[in-house]
């Protein structure tokens, strides 16, 4: 028996090695925005890691192989695009600014194994733009990598609608790592009864299993946000996936249950739209569950929320 290398998946469509990463230290940034006379924006959530040491944090949580197709949303500097390259068998990034996009193009120079589109990632918050989904299936195509995996110091402005929309989307992903505003880390990992604990909370828990990897200040960001940050892992489950059935009508069910938070359950169940359902006849099919229509949807838990749309979705 010998022993043969293992072949390179982008050895197969002509692939080389991406240069090495630029080390995207503060002074780098900042003589390179200055160079390129840009300026980040805050309305789009534009701050980017300055902490090489989380860098490799994230890249190594992600646990990138030559059969991972890697997404980024937000390419930024292309610091972290580079190194998705490096690891992983293709990347797809996508950059909403056309300033961002540029630097990114000059930065990597041009890598066959990295898709760089300049997008929005979104159609809109509940839906994601059907060209960025060809593209991403046709690298699949491409690259024969087999496994999707969201790598990304994700934009505060799209975060949820962007880890919403891919786990809703069908799409085969192993698992997803990412940076987040620390409140959304907060509302993603929440608990029943807890502030935090709402429609996010359930629609993702029920989809995945979620891990908060670390906390981040605003100090390891440039510019330095004024809110704290978090490195959060992602698995989707299909047996979860399985267990919901039909994930955008739940998903509705989820959006309208949670419109009026300080309603009861009651209120909230005979509020929802389209329904037109009496207090009588609401209290009954809540009787059949074994709940109290004078509590309030963020007590229960994740599988009274699956019973709850089953019922009245």
């Amino acid at each position: 028996m010998t022993d043969e290398p293992q072949s390179d998946p982008r050895s197969r469509f002509g692939l080389r090695q991406p240069p090495p990463s630029p080390r995207q230290t503060l002074s780098y940034l900042r003589e390179l925005f200055e160079s390129h006379g840009i300026k980040p924006k805050n309305k789009l959530g534009q701050s980017f890691l300055i902490d090489l040491n989380l860098v490799d944090l994230i890249v190594r949580v992600a646990n990138l192989s030559k059969d991972d197709l890697a997404i980024e949303v937000g390419s930024g500097t292309g610091g972290l695009t580079a190194r998705l390259a490096d690891a992983a068998g293709a990347v797809l990034s996508v950059e909403i600014d056309p300033a961002f996009a540029d630097l990114t193009k000059e930065t990597l120079g041009d890598l066959p194994n990295v898709v760089l589109l300049h997008h929005d990632i979104l159609r809109n918050k509940n839906e994601l733009r059907a060209d960025v989904l060809t593209a991403l299936e046709e690298l699949r195509q491409k690259s024969g990598c087999t496994n999707l995996k969201l790598v990304s110091n994700l934009p505060y402005a799209v975060a949820v609608p962007v880890i919403s929309n891919f786990l809703l989307s069908g799409l085969p992903f192993q698992r997803m790592v990412v940076t987040v505003q620390w409140e959304i880390a907060e509302r993603l990992m929440a608990r029943a009864g807890t502030k935090d604990y709402g429609a996010l909370a359930v629609l993702v828990q029920n989809l995945a299993h979620v891990e908060l990897i670390r906390r981040l200040p605003p100090a390891v960001f440039f510019p330095r946000p004024q809110v704290a940050s978090a490195i959060v892992r992602i698995f989707p489950s299909a047996k979860k996936r399985e267990q919901v059935g039909d994930v955008q009508k739940f998903r509705h069910f989820l959006r309208d249950l949670y419109t009026h938070r300080r309603k009861n359950l009651r209120g909230a169940l005979v509020g929802l739209p389209d329904k037109r359902l009496g207090k009588e006849e609401v209290d009954a099919r809540l009787a059949e569950l074994g709940l109290e229509g004078t509590v309030r949807a963020e007590a229960l838990d994740l599988e009274q929320h699956l019973r709850l749309c089953a019922v009245f979705g």
